[in-house]
């Protein structure tokens, strides 16, 4: 979500809706006035989906000292402040064991194991989300390039980057830091 639509959902307290996400944030006021959270510093969200019918998204918030507490200092690195580990270092560049690749820092399941491919690239790569609701997809203008961040849509941890040049079905490449994911092969099949 922009950073001005949150701000302004901030300044109404009650609601922010954007058309281009299609995404409808529902904020509660708290006696200080600013943005409730809830005592587990979450917020919920509800995205409308492609299909025609709503998910529902609990967005957990947490400071940055909150995530360095569960995340070690590389995964800190990558998720929280928008780092990339180096091409080919990554534990599941070349995994081939099924299963669904989790969000690291929240645990929201964001790819399956059959849609993940050698691109080449030195990163995980895969050809769409568990779910079109899963991730969500920033303009990114850092080191003099324009790019496509892929963020988990319930804790904003950065993912990595979505690439016009992946396979069919859907011609896109989710080229993804290992850092950020975490593979649960109990979920396989």
């Amino acid at each position: 979500m922009p950073d001005f639509l949150l701000g302004l959902a901030n300044a109404l307290g009650r609601r922010a809706d954007c058309a281009n996400s299609r995404v409808l944030i529902l904020f509660r006021r708290c006696n200080t006035g600013g943005v409730s959270h809830s005592k587990h510093n979450r917020l919920i969200i509800r995205r409308c989906s492609a299909q025609g019918g709503e998910v529902f998204v609990e967005k957990i918030v947490k400071s940055d000292q909150q995530w360095q507490e569960l995340l070690s200092n590389e995964e800190f690195q990558v998720c929280r402040q928008k780092g990339t580990e180096r091409a080919f270092s990554g534990e599941y560049n070349g995994e081939k064991a099924e299963g669904v690749y989790t969000c690291r820092c929240c645990g929201l399941a964001l790819f399956r194991s059959d849609t993940k491919y050698d691109s080449g690239s030195g990163w995980p790569s895969f050809y769409q989300p568990a779910d079109g609701e899963v991730v969500a997809v920033n303009r990114d203008v850092s080191h003099g390039m324009v790019r496509e961040e892929v963020v988990c849509a319930r804790c904003d941890a950065h993912l990595g980057h979505v690439f016009p040049d992946g396979p069919a079905p859907t011609g896109l490449r989710y080229c993804i830091n290992s850092l950020s994911l975490k593979l649960d092969k109990e979920t396989a099949g």
